[in-house]
Formats: structure tokens, sequence, C-alpha cells
């Protein structure tokens, strides 16, 4: 009979574990556009975590999108934000704030650059695509980090998500690489900044995966089959795969983890060629 009640004991601590790591906590997604997004996995993993959810969407068409999906993990806010514009990302952390009264997560799942930027040669980019890319792809974790700092009066975990393009030329990645190799950067800055006040700040660099965002590179196709064919583990990752280690990095077993830029490829980061 003891033996029993310890066995079950063990169970409950492992359902405890995967099922409530996070419950209580409050976790703010940028960026979902739609079910393929990497925000979103993330988002689903920390849901099931017992995560309390906010979304934000950009427009009526992404609205029509992620509402039913925020919805269907009982999201308890869902607010409109172009994070280029400082007064919607102040409206919709003063929301956060007005609902919740802290915050313990942010993901920023979010990044833009023009399709005429993504195609040909880098040298041709225009002054404005590069403003536009730099702005929304790096500067906008920036602006978020800023509003959420004082929401995380005991500490917290910001996350955004990159690709090997920072670090690596990929051909029509283009001025993307260039907006990830400094959102990289600014994730080491940012954490060096948030640390004392126990902030975590990293980064996922993914491997190629289908999303909305991916639609937009040339030969897209041709870039996940050859990933598939020459990393080390003979095999591309998932959107799900993201969502994992998204909650890690967002629970305990990252608690000590910042500054950092994690990859997920199957290790092709390893391979030089």
């Amino acid at each position: 009979m003891q033996q029993e009640k310890a066995v079950n004991a063990d169970k409950g601590v492992s359902g405890n574990l995967s099922g409530g790591i996070f419950t209580g906590k409050k976790a703010l997604i940028l960026g979902v556009a739609n079910e393929r997004s990497l925000g979103w996995a993330i988002a689903r993993k920390l849901h099931e975590g017992g995560a309390r959810l906010a979304f934000n969407y950009l427009g009526d068409a992404l609205e029509r999108r992620v509402r039913p999906l925020a919805e269907s993990v009982g999201a308890e806010l869902i607010h409109p934000c172009d994070v280029s514009d400082d007064a919607q990302i102040d409206a919709i952390f003063e929301q956060v704030a007005q609902k919740w009264g802290g915050l313990d997560i942010l993901v920023h799942s979010v990044a833009f650059a023009n399709r005429e930027d993504l195609e040909g040669r880098f040298l041709n980019t225009s002054r404005d695509g590069f403003r536009v890319a730099m702005d929304i792809s790096a500067y906008s974790l920036v602006a978020t980090a800023r509003r959420a700092e004082p929401l995380m009066k005991n500490g917290g975990t910001i996350l955004t998500l990159s690709y090997y393009g920072a670090e690596k030329v990929v051909p029509n990645y283009n001025v993307m690489g260039v907006a990830k190799a400094a959102l990289e950067a600014s994730v080491r800055y940012l954490a060096y900044d948030l640390g004392p006040s126990k902030i975590r700040v990293n980064a996922i660099s993914a491997g190629p995966v289908k999303t909305l965002a991916a639609a937009g590179i040339r030969n897209f196709r041709t870039m996940l089959a050859a990933a598939e064919e020459k990393t080390p583990l003979r095999e591309n990752i998932s959107a799900e795969d993201v969502g994992e280690m998204g909650a890690f990095l967002c629970g305990p077993g990252g608690l000590h983890v910042t500054g950092s830029t994690l990859y997920l490829d199957s290790g092709a980061h390893i391979m030089a060629v």
C-alpha cells in the first residue's frame, strides 16, 4: 500500500510539472499571424502549462486569424498593436497593466521586410527597406522590453526568434539577415541591462519552418529540402519543436540562461557546407 501511494505521488508530481509549470504566469505573445506561427507554437505550450495569455494582432485581416486562435486557449486579452508605432505599444502594455497588474513572460515573434528586399542582391536594399526591416524586426524587441520591465516586478523572461542568416549568408534572406544580427546583439545588451531585475532575455535560432513569414523568402522550399539533406540529424524541425524549447527557456530549466541564442536546427549550424 505504501509503495502504491509512493508511485501515485510520483505521478502527481510529474503531472504537476508537465501540466502546471506556468500556472499563474502571465504571458504576452506578440506576432502570431496564424496557426503555423512559431509564436503560436510557444503560446500553446505555455497554455498547456497553465499560463494566462494575451495576444496582439495587426489590422482586421490578421485579427480574423488571430482572434479564434487566441480564444481557443482562453486568452484574457486580445489587442491591436503595430510594433512600429510607439503609441500602440504603449496602449497594449497599458492594457496588460490594467488587466493583470504585472507580466512574467514576453514572447517577441515579430519580423518583417519588404518582399523586394528579399530578392536579388542585398547591395540593392533601399534605405527605406533597410529602416523598415530593422525597426520592425529588431528595434521592436527593445521597445517592447522597455515597456515590459516595470511590469516584471518579480523578474521574468523575454524570448525572441532568430535564424542562422544572422551569422552566415543565406541567399535571398538579405536584409532580414542583417536585422536578425541586430536582434541577436540586442538580446545580449538587453540581458545585461535587465539582469539586475532578474529578467532573462534569450533568442531561439530556429531552422527553416513553413510559416507565413517564410513564404516571403524566394526559393524557400529549396532551402527546406537542402536543410533536411545536410543537417547531422537529416531532418528539419517543426513549429512544435520551437514551442518545446520556448517553454524550456521560459520555465525553471532556463532559470540561469540569459543573453543567449540557442540553436534549434538539427545541427545545421555546425556544418561548414
